[in-house]
């Protein structure tokens, strides 16, 4: 047998696709060669292949080995197809089980000792193989956890490649190497943060169970200490679980991100960047491999920035296409990659660099131009994105024991699982479930109010205080409002509240 076949799978964001690992064996001079678009990493493998097979007491073939990856077109990034090109070679001389070796798709990094490494995206890769109809898999022992997660497939969790090559019906007398072990994971699971902590904001408080109820993006503009991120941070508290396929979106990133998973969280994600951050860090890039950044990372929980006005205006427009289309888009030369996007913003920002504009008993400093300068960075088609704008005061006296006590998260989360499930149930002829996802064809046509309701959102139209999106975005706000108050319809009142949530308008 000159010609062995296995599989390894090359990715692009969370998109996997299933690359044809073949080795050929010719009457050469010995040389390793790897044809298919690889890039340096890969077009390395061959050298750690070849020490892993001779540390391990596995005799490579002393002829040409040309392995090629299929499609050629596709490009195949980083050392994660060591063990399939590994496993390949050995099998040109028969020593396996060659329709084992071909069933069978092959994950990991090689050591110069033989042992498996561990490498981001294991778990994608392996959602990847099971749906293109693949049931078996090797991964690294140290990937195991995340590897195990997908139902259906079949684990062999390898220390080193001697025990791949046993397991493939081949013979090694190499003894056992102690297997890399996996970091420790990050802890994602806290216990929830306290709303009835926040004190003397109750209307904050309201706007922020409406936000959660509805999936609604948000601002809160105040001076320091009125308790912006106090509020944002207890926001993911009173969300709702993850279901299985968002569970499995938050730990497929995270596995590429290059975190320990080992297993599904049911934690809304919640991510805040540092004002000083780049657009890269935002949404992703990297040189080779194009890994996620704190928008991908916050999908389906919160993205909270805070200081949003020190951000600067590049970053912040960043937001702008991933906010309409739940997706994000990464081009960088030669490769393409997609992750979602489908995060809840949540924006807090001073009113002027010192933070006393506008403050009853503050003393502002700043020069008008610099207090121009710092609100423009918010920029209106940002703006116009956002559903609710809430201007926060500080807070005038501090609550004594359980006087006029907020809102506990327990019953928070309560009235925002009971709010959704009211959408859900409107929504349920529909591709979408929230009331943040509804298009505004929808919203304007069969799931329109009556004329007499939609009259302050008409006039406030007529007057240039909104745009279409903005009109849009205040009926799911509306509707939001509706399903909290128990409304089967959206009334007169509902409207009202919603202009009040977009900064306290009127019609």
């Amino acid at each position: 047998m000159t010609v062995a076949r296995t599989w390894a799978v090359a990715l692009s964001g969370l998109r996997g696709d299933l690359v044809d690992v073949e080795a050929d064996l010719s009457q050469q001079t010995p040389e390793f060669s790897i044809i298919g678009l690889p890039d340096k990493a890969l077009g390395e493998a061959g050298r750690r292949v070849r020490n892993a097979c001779a540390n391990r007491g596995l005799d490579l073939p002393k002829r040409r080995i040309t392995v090629n990856l299929s499609p050629a077109s596709l490009p195949k990034r980083g050392s994660g197809f060591d063990v399939a090109i590994a496993v390949a070679a050995l099998a040109t001389t028969g020593s396996m089980d060659a329709a084992r070796v071909a069933a069978t798709v092959h994950i990991g990094e090689l050591g110069l000792d033989g042992r498996l490494r561990p490498v981001p995206g294991v778990l994608p890769s392996v959602v990847a193989a099971q749906r293109a109809g693949h049931r078996r898999v090797v991964v690294p022992a140290a990937n195991a956890g995340e590897a195990e997660l997908v139902d259906g497939m079949e684990v062999c969790a390898a220390g080193c490649l001697a025990e791949v090559v046993r397991w493939h019906g081949g013979s090694c007398d190499a003894g056992e190497l102690e297997p890399v072990l996996p970091a420790v994971p990050p802890a994602h699971d806290a216990p929830p943060l306290e709303l009835a902590d926040v004190v003397g904001q109750t209307d904050a408080v309201d706007a922020l169970v409406v936000a959660a109820a509805g999936g609604h993006h948000m601002l809160m503009s105040g001076p320091p200490g009125a308790g912006k991120t106090m509020l944002a941070r207890r926001l993911p508290g009173i969300l709702p679980d993850l279901d299985d396929q968002a569970a499995l979106s938050v730990a497929s990133v995270r596995s590429l991100s290059g975190e320990t998973v080992v297993r599904l969280s049911r934690t809304p994600p919640f991510e805040s960047p540092h004002h000083g951050a780049s657009a890269a860090a935002l949404i992703g890039g990297g040189s080779g491999i194009v890994r996620p950044g704190a928008i991908a990372r916050a999908s389906e929980g919160v993205l909270f920035l805070d200081e949003g006005g020190e951000f600067p205006v590049s970053v912040l427009d960043a937001l702008r296409q991933p906010l309409e289309s739940g997706e994000i888009h990464l081009h960088r030369s030669g490769v393409a990659a997609t992750y979602p996007a489908r995060f809840q913003l949540v924006i807090a920002t001073n009113p002027c660099p010192c933070g006393q504009y506008g403050v009853p008993g503050g003393s502002c400093e700043c020069a008008p131009q610099a207090i121009r300068r710092y609100t423009r960075r918010l920029s209106g088609p940002l703006l116009d994105r956002i559903d609710i704008d809430l201007r926060l005061q500080r807070v005038s006296a501090a609550r004594r024991g359980n006087e006029n006590a907020t809102i506990t998260t327990r019953e928070a989360r309560a009235i925002v699982a009971e709010a959704r499930e009211r959408a859900a149930r409107r929504w349920a002829d529909t591709p979408w479930s929230r009331n943040a996802d509804a298009p505004g064809t929808w919203l304007r046509g069969p799931a329109s109010p009556s004329v007499d309701v939609l009259r302050p959102l008409d006039t406030a139209l007529r007057r240039g205080a909104l745009t279409l999106r903005g009109y849009d975005r205040l009926l799911r706000v509306a509707w939001t409002v509706a399903d909290i108050a128990g409304h089967d319809a959206i009334t007169v009142d509902d409207i009202g509240r919603a202009l009040y949530l977009r900064r306290g308008m009127s019609a």
